[in-house]
C-alpha cells in the first residue's frame, strides 16, 4: 500500500471520535455503578486514542476533540485509581489529564480535574492542599463559563472549610454553590465528567458538609444534615451504588452523633452489605468515624455486632 493510501486509510473522522467518547461514557457508568476496580479497561480505550493521535492523521478540527478524549480517560483512570486506595498513580494520571486538557484548551475539563484532585487531597485530610485544587479549578470553571463546575468546586470548597473547622466560611460556601447550581445549564447541556452532578448530588453534598460540621464544630447540624442524606439515598438508583453507599455511612454517622445507636446500626448495616459489592476502598476510610463513635458509645449488642462488620469489612484485601 502506497503511503497516501494508509494515510487515507488511518485517517480520524468525526465517527471515530464519537465512538471514543461513547467508550468513555460507558466506562464512566460502570465506575458509578460498581466502583473503580470495575472500570480499569480504560487503560485499553487510552492507548487506542494515543495511537491514534501519534500515527493516525488527525483533521485539526478534531485534534481537541480527540485531545480532550485522552484527557478525560486520563481523568477517568485517576479517579479509579484514587477509588481503590492507589494515591500515588491517581495523581500521575491526573496530571496528565490536565496537561492534555490545557492543550486541547478545554477549561471545564481541567475544572473537574482540579476538582478530583481536591476530592484525592480532603479524603487524605490535605485541607490546604484540597483548596489550591479548588482555587485554580474555579479560575478555570469560570474561564469555561460553567456554572455546574463552579457549583462542584464550591460546594466542595464549603466541605474543604468545615473539615477545617470554619463554620461560618463553610455555610457561606454553601450558599453560594447552591446559587451556582440553580443558574447551571439543564442536565441535558452538562459536560459528559461534569454530567453527574445533579440536584440529588447536591442535596447530598450539603448533608455532607454538615455531617462535617456536626463532627468537628457542633453537633446541632446532624439533624439537618440527617434530613438531607435522607432525602438523597431516597433518590440515588443503583446507577449510582457508590455514592448511595457514601450517603448511607453519613447518614449512620449523624444517628450515632445523636446518640440514636439502633438506627445508626440499622443504616450502617445496609452500607456495610451494599458496600462488599463495590471494588472501591473509600467506604472503607468513610466508616472510620462511625467505627470511632461506636467504640467510644455504644453499649448493645447490635453496635458490637455492626462494629464487628466495619472492623473485618476494612480489614479485607483491596479490590
Amino acid at each position: 500500500m502506497t503511503t497516501t493510501g494508509r494515510a487515507k486509510q488511518d485517517r480520524i473522522d468525526t465517527a471515530d471520535v464519537e465512538r471514543l467518547e461513547t467508550a468513555v461514557d460507558v466506562l464512566r457508568a460502570l465506575d458509578y455503578r460498581q466502583g473503580g476496580a470495575f472500570s480499569r479497561d480504560a487503560v485499553h480505550v487510552v492507548k487506542t486514542v494515543s495511537l491514534l493521535l501519534h500515527w493516525g492523521a488527525v483533521p485539526a478540527a478534531l485534534r481537541s476533540r480527540l485531545l480532550t478524549v485522552l484527557a478525560d480517560l486520563h481523568n477517568l483512570l485517576g479517579w479509579t485509581e484514587f477509588d481503590i486506595g492507589r494515591r500515588a498513580p491517581a495523581r500521575i494520571r491526573f496530571g496528565r489529564a490536565l496537561e492534555l486538557a490545557a492543550e486541547a484548551g478545554n477549561d471545564s475539563l481541567v475544572a473537574n480535574i482540579c476538582y478530583r484532585l481536591a476530592r484525592l487531597a480532603l479524603h487524605h485530610h490535605d485541607v490546604e492542599g484540597g483548596l489550591a485544587h479548588l482555587r485554580r479549578g474555579q479560575a478555570a470553571a469560570h474561564r469555561s463559563g460553567s456554572r455546574r463546575a463552579q457549583a462542584i468546586l464550591t460546594v466542595n470548597e464549603a466541605w474543604a472549610l468545615a473539615k477545617a473547622g470554619d463554620e461560618r466560611a463553610a455555610l457561606a460556601s454553601l450558599v453560594r454553590a447552591e446559587t451556582q447550581f440553580e443558574a447551571a445549564d439543564t442536565w441535558a447541556a452538562a459536560r459528559p465528567w461534569e454530567a453527574f452532578f445533579g440536584t440529588t448530588d447536591m442535596t447530598a453534598m450539603r448533608g455532607t458538609v454538615l455531617t462535617e460540621l456536626a463532627q468537628v464544630v457542633a453537633p446541632r447540624h446532624s439533624d439537618e444534615a440527617i434530613d438531607r442524606l435522607r432525602e438523597a439515598t431516597g433518590r440515588y438508583g443503583t446507577e449510582m451504588s457508590r455514592s448511595l453507599v457514601l450517603t448511607l455511612i453519613m447518614l449512620a454517622q449523624n444517628h450515632a452523633l445523636q446518640g440514636d445507636f439502633d438506627e445508626a446500626v440499622r443504616t450502617g448495616t445496609e452500607a456495610v452489605d451494599l458496600a462488599h459489592d463495590l471494588g472501591s476502598t473509600r467506604p472503607k476510610d468513610r466508616l472510620a468515624p462511625l467505627a470511632d463513635l461506636l467504640r467510644e458509645n455504644a453499649t448493645d449488642s447490635g453496635s458490637r455486632d455492626l462494629l464487628d462488620r466495619i472492623d473485618r469489612y476494612r480489614a479485607e484485601p483491596a479490590p
